[in-house]
């Protein structure tokens, strides 16, 4: 694992496990587990300005590329998971002419 360093590891709010925090190809944050996994199904990397960047590894692009290591997503693995947050409910799709008065 190049370059990274323990003051980039926090504890999860959840299981107190040791995770980093990284940026998905979509710009969103990801926990993932700060140690390498071999059965991890992210490749990780450094990018130039210090930031850890996270890919999925399938389909076309499932091999490691460069200096990136695998990674196990935190949501995977953690032991107290928070429970997902209740759906709102959806309005009703309306077709047009779906509300005639039947005869």
């Amino acid at each position: 694992m190049p370059s990274l360093s323990d003051h980039t590891v926090v504890l999860c709010d959840d299981c107190q496990a040791r995770i980093r925090w990284a940026i998905t190809v979509r710009g969103r944050r990801q926990a993932v587990n700060a140690d390498p996994d071999p059965a991890g199904n992210l490749g990780a990397l450094v990018d130039g300005t210090g930031t850890l960047k996270v890919r999925v590894l399938s389909g076309e692009r499932s091999r490691l590329e460069g200096g990136e290591w695998q990674a196990m997503p935190h949501v995977a693995t953690c032991a107290r998971p928070r429970p997902r947050a209740a759906s709102r409910a959806r309005r009703p799709v309306v077709r047009p002419g779906a509300w005639r008065y039947q005869r």
